[in-house]
């Protein structure tokens, strides 16, 4: 049976990392663009990052550029974005494709584990997914979901 440890990213400098290594915390994966209405969310998940991260708290921001082109074309403009705008310091991956023939294994196992409203496939910007302990997708937060709304679900799972 899968578990989000089966599957290797690569960072925001190219390299491969296997999400084994994040193994026993508790994660938030989400779909990220600069330049999205839904962009001030950064902020939100930051705070829950520096509140809950000393509890095993990891998020993964994953840049992708499939919904009107919102993100930039290099991963240095999209860190420098992310760091001065909203001070995120929780890992930001590289640029990757979420839905369509050429989505990620990552975001095609999400998606096939929890469904969205109405269709599969991720629509837009800053769909969140939350994962256990044990590597499981508990859920999936719609774009417009404050992530500070799924504050109580989180601290369950930490």
């Amino acid at each position: 049976m899968m578990t989000i440890y089966d599957f290797t990213v690569k960072n925001n400098k190219g390299e491969e990392i296997s999400l084994h290594k994040y193994k026993g915390q508790t994660m938030i994966i989400v779909n990220t663009a600069s330049h999205c209405g839904f962009t001030p969310q950064f902020s939100e998940l930051q705070k829950l990052y520096e509140t809950y991260k000393e509890e095993g708290l990891i998020i993964l921001g994953f840049p992708c550029n499939q919904f009107n082109n919102q993100e930039f074309d290099d991963m240095e403009s999209t860190l420098e974005y992310c760091q001065l705008n909203h001070g995120v310091t929780f890992p930001m991956f590289q640029r990757i494709d979420v839905k369509g023939k050429n989505a990620h294994p990552l975001f095609q196992y999400l998606v096939s584990e929890k469904k969205g409203f109405l269709s599969d496939s991720i629509k837009w910007n800053f769909t969140k997914f939350l994962i256990n302990k044990e590597g499981k997708v508990v859920d999936r937060y719609a774009p417009q979901t404050s992530p500070l709304k799924i504050e109580e679900v989180l601290k369950k799972l930490l």
